[in-house]
């Protein structure tokens, strides 16, 4: 484990931190054990950082009071490793600082896909600044819902099998198949009929209208509100908020036509005067495809669509399953409802069609029209997508902005960096800061290879 040397400022920052929903401090006096309980509830939240090593004074302010050796942090070091099996859960590293006594251990919790226990052999969660402990059956069940270990849509509905073996959208699916089945044959050797029961997943997708079994947590929620101002109230309302039902697959088709029905009647004033609010077809389909298919089914909570003057949010219940966090969901996979992705990329033209690509076409898209990407975020029992109708810096704003922590840029790059699709429109841009005295060619490099710097004042 590295000791790392930090600056008298850097300590200072640390010792004015705040301890919050991802992050804690200790004094180095804390018992093993209920290190553990810490761990265990980053661990299970969102992940974290712990610095062990600062001591909290009466007055509310912290003292840096750190290990005298490293030697001396061992038994925690140890805990560490008895929690993380896989190796999996966490990184340290020791801090010194000039002038502060001691070195202070510095963790980072992972969020992870399994749940970590304390070294008593209880789970814990992360709520604001607290550790809170998982206790009862019902709140197991819900960690495990939580972090995917388990699935709702595998649970049974109490409603007659023929909801699903006898309705028309399972009719016209199977008909569909090659090669072709009876309805019954067919969904028993998905798993979609167990003990003669429906499963969640089986009336969300092929019941005629699963809101009928499944009220209250299978339908989207549309609300139009007239006004730019977080958190709109019934004043700013439009009109009274639509509720979109059907199964899944046309309940996607369906909530994606109707945002941008309500979107295109939205004006905002342009360079030529009242002009409309525009976003990619990419962008609406992929998020609300996902808001759909990978919400959390448990929560008694239907998807909300809220559209804004200037905004479009897309609320899906459930935090993020597994290890994914806001930072990593475009890059980590992890199907919290596999039967749901699996079976509707069975339908004609199903709306899942790239398979984990979804949100990475919906940004790309965004960045083409030379708008901002989506932000992703989470809320204490949902994930909240924010597709903001705010443009991007212009091309030779993000090329100068590039150019201040790099020395040269090239036309791929700049073309990465701008949303600009074509060569002679990222060459253009260049063009025209040389005409404007602020950048220069790389001499020497010429065709494919060709680059551009800041041209010295000088």
């Amino acid at each position: 484990m590295d000791t790392r040397q930090i600056t008298t400022e850097e300590a200072d920052i640390i010792l004015g931190y705040d301890e919050n929903h991802f992050r804690d401090a200790k004094a180095k006096e804390i018992a093993p054990a209920k290190l553990s309980r810490s761990i265990s509830a980053f661990a299970n939240t969102a992940g974290g950082e712990l610095f062990v090593g600062v001591a909290e004074n009466d007055d509310g302010t912290r003292t840096w009071s750190g290990f005298e050796n490293v030697e001396a942090a061992n038994g925690l070091v140890q805990v560490l490793e008895s929690l993380s099996s896989l190796g999996n859960l966490y990184s340290a590293q020791f801090l010194r600082a000039p002038d502060k006594p001691g070195i202070v251990l510095h963790i980072s919790v992972l969020k992870t896909r399994e749940i970590i226990k304390s070294t008593q052999g209880n789970a814990y969660v992360r709520r604001g600044a607290q550790n809170l402990g998982v206790n009862g059956d019902e709140a197991l069940r819900r960690l495990e819902l939580d972090k995917g270990l388990s699935t709702f849509e595998d649970d049974t509905v109490n409603v007659p099998q023929d909801t699903v073996t006898n309705s028309v959208t399972t009719i016209e699916f199977v008909l569909s198949q090659v090669p072709s089945a009876e309805p019954d044959v067919w969904l028993k050797s998905q798993f979609l009929l167990v003990n003669e029961k429906p499963t969640v997943a089986g009336v969300l997708l092929y019941a005629d209208e699963p809101q009928a079994a499944l009220p209250k947590r299978s339908a989207i929620k549309v609300f139009r509100y007239a006004t730019k101002e977080e958190g709109g109230d019934r004043e700013t309302l439009s009109f009274v908020p639509l509720t979109i039902e059907g199964p899944i697959y046309d309940l996607i088709v369906k909530a994606v036509s109707t945002t941008k029905e309500i979107v295109q009647s939205i004006k905002r004033m342009g360079e030529t005067g009242l002009e409309e609010v525009t976003y990619p077809d990419e962008t609406l389909h992929e998020i609300i495809t996902n808001a759909v298919l990978h919400r959390d089914y448990s929560h008694q909570t239907d998807v909300q669509i809220r559209i804004y003057d200037d905004r479009i949010e897309v609320e899906s219940p459930g935090r993020f399953p597994g290890h994914v966090t806001p930072a990593n969901v475009l890059t980590e996979q992890f199907a919290r409802n596999p039967k749901l992705v699996r079976l509707i990329n069975k339908f004609p033209n199903p709306p899942n069609k790239d398979v984990g690509e979804g949100l990475n076409t919906a940004f790309a898209a965004m960045r083409r029209i030379r708008l901002k990407e989506p932000e992703i975020t989470e809320a204490e029992n949902a994930v909240v997508v924010f597709i903001r109708h705010e443009p991007l810096s212009s091309p030779a704003s993000t090329v100068m902005e590039y150019l201040e922590s790099n020395p040269t840029i090239t036309n791929e790059i700049g073309r990465g960096i701008t949303g600009l699709r074509r060569d002679v429109q990222m060459k253009d841009v260049f063009v025209a800061l040389r005409k404007r005295g602020l950048i220069e060619q790389v001499p020497g490099q010429r065709g494919r290879a060709s680059a551009w710097r800041k041209k010295d004042p000088k």
